[in-house]
């Protein structure tokens, strides 16, 4: 595996991931009211096996951010454990690759 930089999800603010071969990464872009709630993920298939990581509030210049970051996750489709039917439940992480999930529904 290789470190990958990826800075384009928070502007400023640098994150390093570790992804290559089979392990992709989510950044999940949330609004406020999901602000350190922990959101868990699993593969599909293996509900058992849940990741999960806190929404973080980001400050980027006059602008803020709710985003959370899932750093190593092996390729496949994901299911996204929120109780709100209305956002997307479904992700693919692509081997070296950094999805994005945008939950917000008002966008600056």
């Amino acid at each position: 595996m290789s470190e990958h930089e990826h800075e384009g999800w928070l502007p400023g603010a640098g994150s390093v991931l570790d992804i290559g071969g089979d392990v992709g990464a989510l950044i999940l872009y949330t609004e406020a009211r999901f602000l350190d709630r922990e959101i868990e993920v699993s593969q599909l298939g293996d509900d058992s096996r849940r990741v999960h990581t806190a929404i973080h509030k980001h400050q980027v210049g006059e602008r803020v951010l709710f985003a959370g970051v899932y750093p190593e996750l092996s390729a496949g489709t994901y299911r996204i454990w929120v109780d709100d039917p209305s956002l997307p439940d479904r992700v693919t992480i692509v081997g070296g690759e950094v999805a994005e999930l945008d939950w917000r529904t008002a966008r600056d």
